[in-house]
């Protein structure tokens, strides 16, 4: 599966091999098939070290490894660029070698559209091609980054958890590693990387991180910042994953299901840790309306069990929430509500 080149092993290729052969080995493999991982290639040194590892350990762990390109069109020259890309897979020896074109929208912004049109396109090649995961090239920079953004935002520990090694569909072996590991281990592979002009653009929330930040802790806090982001990210993500089982398991008990909608016990609601009461009302929520809940509407929710004052129905989006003696009852909007 890895190209004839076979360059000299050093500190960065071993490191970051070690990192895929792991990920790898951590996926199921059944003994009567070869499953298909895609590496995300976008032809910069992250990606493009991650896929020449892949390359390497792919057949080594029973798997077939391939690659999909996402051309976003944003860039003078991006359908070249994404042609280079693909060229360089080839040459390692993956495939299928796959190149999506992408029309990006402005939806939540620039990053966000661009986010969202990228995901789109991994998981329509992934369908197509029966991957059992794509590959992504997230560092461990890029982790520390996601926490920081999380952090500043006031978005809880879902966002200080960051990003999971692996979703069931997207696996990230990269995580462990730093950026300057992966530009190194392409630099030693005798491979050129792409260097995106917009991860120089400082109109990007991220890229002000990534230069300026960043370093700036570093500078006045001491080095190793970006470790301490990723170690506060596996904590948080400990944590997280502990209570949201809890909350699963409690809700299967506790959650009364009918055609009108979905009730909760206010005994049991008011007995338990805010963390856990606020993420069984979460729960309900996203699973019988498919709706996700801002912490200001679940706290107002919440107000109904902790500081129930005969107040009547709270309207949040999609859901009607209402206090009927002992229990907290959910129901959808009906149009002529949500025509008032």
């Amino acid at each position: 599966m890895h190209s004839e080149r076979r360059p000299r092993l050093t500190p960065a290729i071993a490191d970051v091999r070690r990192a895929v052969r792991t990920a790898l080995g951590s996926l199921p493999v059944p003994a009567d098939s070869e499953p298909l991982v895609l590496v995300a290639l976008s032809g910069g040194p992250d990606s493009l070290a991650l896929a020449a590892a892949t390359a390497f350990e792919a057949t080594k762990a029973g798997m077939r490894a391939g690659a999909v390109i996402v051309n976003h069109n944003l860039q003078d020259g991006s359908a070249d660029v994404a042609a280079a890309a693909a060229q360089q897979a080839r040459d390692l020896g993956l495939d299928p070698v796959d190149i999506r074109s992408v029309l990006v929208g402005d939806a939540g912004g620039p990053e966000s559209a661009a986010r969202d049109a990228r995901y789109a396109a991994l998981a329509a090649a992934a369908a197509e091609h029966g991957a059992i995961r794509v590959l992504l090239g997230h560092t461990l920079d890029d982790q520390a980054e996601t926490v920081l953004l999380g952090l500043a935002r006031g978005s809880g520990a879902g966002s200080l958890k960051g990003m999971a090694a692996d979703t069931g569909q997207y696996l990230r072996p990269l995580l462990a590693i730093a950026r300057i590991t992966t530009v190194q281990c392409c630099q030693d592979s005798g491979i050129v990387a792409w260097n995106d002009p917009h991860n120089l653009d400082t109109s990007y929330t991220r890229v002000r991180v990534r230069q300026t930040v960043l370093p700036l802790l570093e500078s006045e806090l001491g080095p190793g910042i970006r470790d301490a982001l990723v170690r506060t990210a596996d904590q948080a993500r400990e944590d997280a994953d502990a209570l949201d089982h809890f909350a699963e398991e409690m809700a299967e008990d506790l959650a009364e299901i009918s055609e009108a909608g979905i009730s909760l016990p206010v005994r049991a609601l008011a007995a338990n840790p805010a963390a856990l009461r606020q993420r069984l009302i979460r729960l309900a929520v996203a699973s019988e309306f498919h709706v996700s809940l801002s912490r200001t509407h679940t706290l107002e929710i919440a107000r109904l069990v902790t500081d129930w004052r005969g107040q009547g129905p709270i309207d949040v989006p999609g859901v009607r929430v209402e206090r009927r003696e002992n229990l907290l009852h959910f129901s959808a909007h009906s149009e002529e509500r949500d025509a008032v």
